[in-house]
């Protein structure tokens, strides 16, 4: 080993990260296998490199026996003796066996193991960079397409997108520049595998803290997010500050920062509504822009009936019920949806039903079912002349 060699590990510690004395143990466990490679050795060896000279040793480990039984493995006590009389039973013996063209071999082997180490290296900070990074957005460049897998050159490594984390409908070109959401980072032997997504909810509310200043100070936050990829999402936001108008703040002037938004996302519609903490109120808003009429909620089994105009009717429910969905998730209740005439004739029987058992209560002291019977028809009669 010469001394641009070391001079070259010194420069590759401070540059890459990687301490010297980390690629000198690797070094000398690779030379140990070089060496039986290369000489044709099943000797026990040991591998030393001066840390200052960069001078090579090869040396071979024998055990101390009183009786040899593998030569290339064992040493006699009265040999071992010899070199050293504080040898015992059970020592190792170091004998030098370093070849004179070793430093070819070595050189060789040296610098496949830095370089090997240097891609290790590289993989690990890449990997501690992005680990940290999940459920974050990062931008890339589409490079190429495996299996309908999207690659992603995000710079220092690639990203992979999914069929499943593609927005349906969206056709990405070679060369196209799109924002990604990190769902996980895993560690491989082939380097770091990072897997993003442009359906994630969690997209959607990254995108809006870089367009709204407001949400990335944290005056604004997002409370929840339903979003269906491609199509609708739905925002739930909620100001700190009274005199913050959450839904303007990412609105924006003239709609410009939710348009942003809508443009990376290639024309998915958004809509945001103020959050409550009175489940009516943030039920009801859930549903725009739709209006409602009455809102009943059943906190038992988390479900809420909301009574809309008969004109709303379709607006409310949406196209083939997205609307309703996206507004159930939303909110994180099941809703049913009745409109205002259904409800009032519904309503409407339900009184009539009540009228005629407090009728019977009132005659029930006579006892008599004929005239428990009389007495319904006669509610019935004045129900009908009030109906008419």
């Amino acid at each position: 080993m010469n001394q641009d060699f070391m001079l070259a590990l010194e420069a590759i510690e401070k540059e890459k990260g990687i301490k010297k004395e980390t690629l000198f143990e690797a070094i000398e466990a690779a030379l140990i296998s070089a060496y039986k490679r290369n000489f044709n050795s099943a000797h026990n060896v040991r591998v030393y490199i001066n840390r200052e000279t960069g001078e090579i040793r090869v040396y071979s480990c024998l055990d101390v026996v009183d009786k040899i039984l593998n030569a290339q493995h064992e040493i006699h006590i009265d040999e071992a003796r010899k070199k050293d009389p504080q040898y015992q039973l059970g020592d190792i013996v170091e004998i030098e066996v370093t070849p004179k063209n070793f430093g070819r071999v070595a050189a060789q082997t040296a610098k496949q193991v830095v370089i090997q180490r240097i891609r290790e290296a590289e993989r690990e900070l890449v990997y501690e960079e992005y680990v940290d990074r999940e459920e974050d957005i990062v931008t890339g460049l589409v490079q190429r397409f495996e299996q309908k897998n999207a690659i992603i050159n995000l710079g220092k490594t690639e990203a992979i997108l999914t069929p499943t984390e593609q927005i349906p409908g969206e056709l990405y070109k070679q060369g196209d520049r799109i924002k990604a959401y990190i769902i996980e980072v895993k560690k491989t032997t082939k380097g770091p595998q990072i897997l993003v997504s442009r359906t994630h909810p969690g997209l959607l509310k990254r995108l809006f803290e870089l367009e709204v200043p407001e949400i990335y100070n944290g005056v604004v936050e997002i409370k929840s997010i339903s979003r269906e990829p491609g199509n609708r999402s739905k925002v739930a936001v909620f100001s700190r500050n009274k005199d913050v108008d959450p839904v303007g703040a990412c609105v924006g002037p003239k709609g410009s920062r939710v348009q942003s938004v809508v443009s990376e996302l290639k024309g998915e519609k958004i809509d945001i509504v103020e959050w409550s903490d009175d489940p009516e109120v943030f039920v009801a808003r859930s549903l725009s822009p739709a209006k409602t009429l009455k809102v009943i909620i059943r906190p038992d089994n988390k479900s809420a009936v909301i009574v809309v105009p008969d004109y709303q009717l379709s607006l409310a429910i949406g196209k083939e019920g997205q609307n309703v969905r996206l507004a159930a998730k939303l909110s994180g209740c099941k809703i049913d949806i009745v409109s205002e005439s259904k409800y009032c004739e519904k309503n409407s029987a339900k009184d009539n039903e009540i009228a005629i058992d407090e009728e019977k209560e009132n005659i029930e002291d006579l006892g008599s079912e004929e005239v428990i019977n009389t007495a319904e028809e006669k509610v019935l009669d004045v129900i009908s002349e009030t109906e008419s």
